[in-house]
């Protein structure tokens, strides 16, 4: 589908669908301001463009100004309940909050939030979450179903609508794949503001990675979605790797991308070894080349010969290839620095 979507700004980004822009949240201490600073420079320079921040209380609102200071990308930070937190965080330089408007209580502590955020164009991120519906909701629908998810989310954007604003983004994550992928589906088709993506509480890096990758990836190719992070119990910076690889295997992403064979009786080298060496050495590279790394020199260069670059395993050896022709025959010791030095010449 080519959905079509409302622009929405945050800070120096626009959420119209043209990019798909990858988030993280930092996982320190939010009393912890150095630390806290620290990581989201380490973010940034691994390719996180929105980062978000927990402003659990008042003393947290200094983390805002510290990072700000630091890092050129927008922050984002996630409120629960006290809309006096995203006030506090609006003056202190914020671009954009994450704050369910029907979960702040009355509509004059609604009607100050969306002032606030509008004085500053600033906007508001729903985030429905299946772990957290509403118990009418759950009683409605029995429980976290994607109709139920959809209709938490809508009710959300009706309130702020209804406040005549309309800088909008919105989430409906769950732990469950399918309705996950369903709900986003269904609200994909009933409104057009930017949708972020994400499978929460996805878990540790294997698992995470993985149902992220279906989740988020199943959308994508849907042209649903306009910014994406893989939540996963580890750190923040292996969700921004996880990110870029699955932006990478839909043909969205910028940078080098690794084809190589699974191995065979046919393979004389360590091609796991070498392919693991391959993919960290070209990990920051922001060429956008295919690079190949194939375990026999009998199939590897015909089956990637559409590859920019490559190599192809012998016994003890290796030849490097560039679109499907032969370059040199190198030792399995110099295979990779050779590598690199072709991937230079490009």
């Amino acid at each position: 589908m080519n959905r079509i979507c409302r622009p929405v700004k945050v800070g120096n980004l626009t959420l119209d669908g043209k990019k798909i822009y990858i988030q993280s949240m930092l996982s320190v201490n939010s009393n912890d301001i150095e630390n806290s600073v620290k990581q989201a420079v380490e973010l940034e320079k691994a390719g996180c463009e929105i980062v978000r921040i927990a402003i659990p209380d008042m003393n947290a609102v200094k983390l805002i100004p510290a990072i700000k200071d630091k890092i050129s990308i927008p922050l984002v930070a996630d409120i629960h309940f006290d809309y006096q937190l995203a006030l506090a965080s609006v003056d202190a330089g914020i671009d954009k909050i994450r704050i369910n408007p029907g979960n702040i209580g009355s509509m004059d502590r609604v009607k100050a939030v969306v002032k606030a955020c509008k004085s500053r164009n600033i906007p508001i991120r729903i985030g429905v979450n299946a772990g957290s519906l509403e118990k009418e909701l759950l009683l409605k629908y029995g429980h976290p179903s994607p109709e139920a998810l959809v209709e938490s989310a809508m009710g959300h954007v009706k309130i702020l609508e209804n406040c005549d604003f309309e800088d909008i983004v919105i989430s409906i994550k769950s732990s469950n794949v399918p309705n996950m992928i369903s709900a986003y589906r269904q609200l994909a088709d009933v409104c057009n503001y930017p949708l972020h993506l994400g499978v929460t509480e996805a878990g540790t890096e294997r698992m995470g990675i993985i149902k992220s990758a279906v989740g988020i990836g199943s959308l994508l190719v849907d042209g649903i979605g306009e910014t994406i992070r893989v939540s996963l119990t580890d750190e923040p910076i292996k969700e921004i790797y996880a990110a870029k690889d699955i932006l990478k295997a839909i043909g969205k992403g910028e940078g080098v991308k690794i084809v190589s064979c699974p191995t065979c009786g046919r393979t004389r080298i360590d091609l796991i070894g070498l392919a693991k060496r391959v993919e960290d050495a070209t990990r920051d590279i922001d060429k956008n080349i295919t690079v190949a790394v194939m375990g026999c020199v009998v199939n590897g260069i015909g089956e990637a010969g559409e590859a920019d670059i490559g190599i192809a395993g012998g016994d003890g050896c290796a030849v490097i290839f560039k679109n499907g022709k032969k370059l040199c025959k190198v030792s399995e010791e110099d295979a990779l620095s050779a590598l690199l030095k072709e991937i230079e010449l490009l």
